[in-house]
């Protein structure tokens, strides 16, 4: 089995650190994507029947493709879908807020993180803001980088039975950041019109979050690990957009990548795994190839979708949470994930696709379910094969912390995804 010289993974850390929100996600790999070669088409504009590679936004997600002069109405898709966001602190529409002379902002916490990681880090703002231009409005981007909000914890002389019953932490009173002492007439819009750079009576509305200003990096005493932010889901993001790259159309079905935004919050949106958005972008592909509900139906039948999204590596301190019997290493390649209960959609047929792939790509492939006493969390991965009606597989890059403000993950699987992806989607 070949190894990995990890210059792959080196090479995303500029990636995750210039993707601190979703809609930072989808213009990071929209950009990378379009110094490869592909066009960038606007949701309201026609798809063309001519062969090419194709990008599509929407918010914080994004769907890409390549075709070839081959393709028609009927050719099969392989799909590697993904997700753009991560939980975290999120700005709430007045966020204006103080307590004991401290000047606060008021956050609402965003899906299922683990609340004790976002104490005590120096954390920036980032995300989008809605601004007038004229009767209309424009949508621009912004990330401060700067270590402007802080969730301090209480210090163990005011609470010292912490370490015997643990950190109890309510989401409402123990969560609001401060960012400041005193009064001050400046408000939380002011902020933002600078930030853009228009007035404040211009700023409409936002969706704004917190985020780790501590960059990506390699760590480790033999550099085995990346640490950063957002593993959790921009690792799979950033990979399959040099997959498909990689890829071109030089397989028999057109290779596609979807990123979703919302999966950590049950993807029901316009920009979710639950909504339309690739079912009507496969159905336009085919629409603009002169295809018809038929067409579509016969490319669906023989279509694959890999759910790519973080696997649980075994934890060293609690090896008694693992299914004693599925034991998952770090930079032992990508994980294959199965629940009988459907929390994942990997059957046996999808399972043996991605297994083919991977010795395509000589690459290594680990199995992983969860304990049978224990909840298994799920992924875009069910919702896309309901919605579908398209086999789906389940895999992942092994990693640890899964929903910490600061994730890790192996510095060698990145590489080997990224290959088993390409063979995939060129299968």
């Amino acid at each position: 089995m070949r190894t990995s010289d990890r210059s792959f993974t080196v090479g995303l850390l500029p990636q995750f650190d210039a993707s601190p929100t979703p809609y930072h996600a989808a213009a990071t790999v929209a950009s990378t994507l379009i110094n490869a070669g592909f066009q960038e088409i606007p949701e309201s504009g026609a798809f063309s029947a001519v062969a090419g590679s194709f990008v599509v936004r929407r918010g914080g997600s994004l769907v890409a493709w390549s075709t070839s002069a081959e393709t028609t109405s009927t050719t099969g898709f392989r799909i590697v879908g993904a997700h753009t966001d991560s939980p975290n602190l999120r700005v709430k529409p007045q966020p204006d807020t103080a307590a004991a002379g401290w000047r606060q902002l008021g956050v609402e916490v965003y899906g299922g993180a683990l609340l004790n990681s976002w104490l005590d880090r120096d954390l920036g703002l980032a995300g989008r803001v809605v601004v007038r231009a004229g009767a209309s409005a424009r949508t621009l981007l912004f990330a401060d980088r700067r270590p402007i909000l802080r969730v301090p914890q209480l210090a163990i002389h005011l609470d010292r039975e912490v370490s015997e019953r643990g950190l109890l932490l309510n989401r409402q009173t123990h969560m609001v950041p401060v960012w400041g002492v005193g009064d001050s007439s400046s408000t939380f819009v002011d902020y933002l019109a600078d930030a853009v750079d228009v007035a404040a009576g211009d700023v409409l509305s936002w969706d704004a979050m917190a985020f780790d200003v501590a960059p990506a990096c390699i760590a480790g005493l033999d550099d085995d690990f990346l640490v950063s932010g957002r593993i959790d889901n921009l690792l799979s993001c950033f990979v399959a957009a040099d997959a498909l790259i990689a890829a071109g159309a030089s397989g028999p079905n057109v290779p596609m990548i979807c990123l979703f935004d919302h999966e950590e919050v049950g993807s029901v949106s316009a920009s979710g795994a639950a909504g339309p958005l690739l079912e009507s972008t496969v159905a336009r592909i085919g629409g603009a190839l002169g295809g018809g509900v038929g067409e579509l139906a016969r490319a669906a039948s023989s279509s694959v979708v890999v759910s790519a999204d973080g696997a649980h590596a075994t934890h060293p301190n609690y090896v008694d949470r693992h299914e004693k019997d599925h034991l998952i290493a770090v930079n032992g390649g990508p994980v294959l994930k199965t629940n009988a209960n459907q929390r994942y959609a990997t059957d046996a047929e999808s399972a043996a696709e991605f297994r083919l792939a991977c010795e395509d790509a000589d690459v290594p492939l680990q199995e992983f379910v969860s304990r049978t006493d224990l909840a298994c969390g799920s992924t875009i991965g069910p919702l896309t094969a309901g919605r579908m009606g398209i086999s789906v597989v389940d895999v992942g890059c092994p990693q640890l912390a899964m929903h910490s403000a600061r994730e890790m993950a192996g510095s060698d699987d990145p590489e080997w995804f990224r290959d088993a992806l390409r063979a995939f989607l060129v299968r």
